[in-house]
């Protein structure tokens, strides 16, 4: 009789952690908006708003992407960095395309690839089907935007899947030399973990995606379990880091969901708002 007792208890307990397992992973599929401020000030008063997205593997967010879009409205931002993955090389393209379309709409909006892009086996079409949008493609070059009277480079690379490291770096190279010494220098790059090279230049802001926090976050010590191109306990996988060289690399966890094999954990998806004083 005992036994019964027992294994009904153990059952119970088992149902139970599976439902709150599940409970997490849908409420960590919740997006939400990160700020980070940054002292950039060189003598204007005005603060610029910058909203990054990254990761999104043309994942849905709700009809018509509202949900996404709404997010990044509410935030009323200057500019729209689309810092790679927006497009994946599994799902269909038409939620990247809605979101894409939508934010150039009513912003200034600067898109680069990322590597399921490359993936894709047609990330020139993608190109097209973004800069059709209205959105600026960024591929080694530099576009400079006037906010208010704060004078801004924004620069972009390819993500380096079908580059070597010499063609990489070329590509930033070519990028930096556009910029201009007295404006903001933003560099747009999906890769995170490019840290040495990066800092071999002298931009303000480098944003960046890929690591996905690290898809399972540790609670407490609050740390990403694994990262591509950075294995077991990544480094760069979220918020603010300050380089060496001055810079300041950002990178966002991202907003991939039903893309990925493994469900987020601990691990909201989010858009990152950058606000530059």
């Amino acid at each position: 009789m005992k036994t019964g007792k027992n294994k009904k208890k153990r059952i119970l307990i088992e149902i139970i952690v599976v439902v709150v397992l599940l409970g997490l992973c849908v409420w960590t599929w919740v997006p939400f908006a990160e700020h980070i401020t940054l002292d950039l000030s060189e003598g204007n008063n005005e603060t610029t708003r910058v909203v990054l997205i990254t990761d999104l593997h043309s994942c849905y967010y709700g009809p018509n992407q509202n949900t996404l879009i709404k997010m990044v409205e509410k935030q009323n931002p200057d500019i729209v960095i689309l810092s790679g993955d927006i497009f994946d090389d599994k799902l269909k393209e038409k939620n990247a395309e809605i979101t894409v379309k939508r934010l150039a709409e009513k912003y200034p909006c600067y898109y680069v690839t990322g590597n399921h892009e490359f993936w894709s086996e047609h990330v020139d079409v993608i190109k097209e089907t973004v800069r059709n949008a209205g959105v600026t493609v960024l591929e080694g070059d530099c576009e400079t935007i006037d906010i208010r009277g704060r004078e801004i480079n924004i620069c972009g690379v390819d993500d380096p899947t079908r580059l070597t490291r010499d063609e990489w770096t070329k590509q930033l190279k070519e990028a930096y030399s556009e910029c201009e010494e007295s404006h903001i220098k933003i560099l747009a790059s999906h890769r995170p973990e490019r840290v040495s090279i990066y800092e071999q230049f002298g931009f303000d802001l480098i944003l960046a995606g890929h690591a996905h926090a690290g898809q399972f976050r540790i609670p407490i010590i609050n740390r990403g379990l694994f990262a591509p191109n950075q294995g077991f306990f990544p480094e760069y996988i979220n918020g603010a880091y300050k380089l060496k060289n001055g810079s300041t690399l950002v990178v966002s966890r991202g907003l991939a969901r039903e893309s990925t094999p493994l469900p987020r954990f601990f691990n909201h998806p989010e858009i990152v708002v950058i606000d530059i004083e």
